[in-house]
């Protein structure tokens, strides 16, 4: 967000209602992914684990050299496509449920993605390496323009907030595609339909959260613009 006190910007109304969108969205999207996983998580699979189905998804999409590691904590699973490795955390890598399955095949889904150059995949991991720099410049730059009252570096740090929200937004259809070939496999396998009803139901309430962290942060770049205008 905006800590930036001393210039009033906690003070701004708009401000405090951009805080306020944002903590409920969090919330309610944060508490629903929860909720529906832990859901689904007490429904069995058809007797595999979330490692056997998703091993079985990256073999038939010709990612047999994408390896399948454990991963601490809780819905931190993700791919990397660095060391070409799935990371399932372990209720996901052993655990048998609709949910498991679900997760494990959204992120063997990821791997698909780079073996047959999906091209948003491609836009967003270009993406990283700017984001990662803007990230951790933009608020100081935007402070010091405002402290200093130079137009110039509050607009720079807002081109670099920008591309932090262009990742988000280009995430969301990386996401989506994800977790339509997470179902269309789990569909296509020969999985009860129980196992694809609970898929798609997980990973929607899953893509919500991307949904809501795109939609925060273009409601901050929207505020900084505001702003920005009405203070020059």
């Amino acid at each position: 967000m905006f800590p930036y006190y001393g210039f009033g910007y906690a003070l701004d109304p708009s401000y405090l209602l951009l805080v306020v969108v944002s903590l409920v969205l969090g919330l309610a999207t944060q508490s629903y992914i929860n909720s529906t996983y832990r859901t689904w998580s007490k429904v069995p699979s058809d007797g595999a684990s979330g490692a056997d189905v998703a091993r079985r998804m990256l073999d038939a999409n010709g990612c047999s050299r994408v390896g399948i590691k454990s991963v601490a904590g809780h819905l931190t699973d993700h791919y990397d496509p660095r060391d070409n490795n799935l990371y399932l955390s372990r209720d996901n890598l052993v655990g048998g449920s609709v949910a498991s399955v679900a997760v494990a095949c959204h992120e063997a889904g990821h791997a698909a993605q780079r073996e047959q150059g999906y091209a948003m995949m491609r836009v967003r991991t270009a993406l990283v390496p700017v984001v990662n720099l803007s990230q951790s410049l933009w608020m100081i730059v935007f402070i010091l323009g405002v402290a200093m009252n130079i137009a110039g570096l509050t607009t720079l740090a807002i081109i670099l907030f920008a591309f932090s929200v262009l990742f988000q937004v280009v995430t969301l259809p990386v996401e989506i595609d994800a977790s339509r070939r997470a179902v269309a496999y789990i569909q296509a396998s020969g999985m009860s339909e129980v196992n694809v009803r609970g898929a798609r139901k997980v990973l929607t309430a899953a893509a919500l959260t991307y949904v809501a962290a795109a939609l925060t942060s273009i409601l901050q770049l929207v505020y900084l613009l505001g702003r920005t205008g009405r203070d020059e």
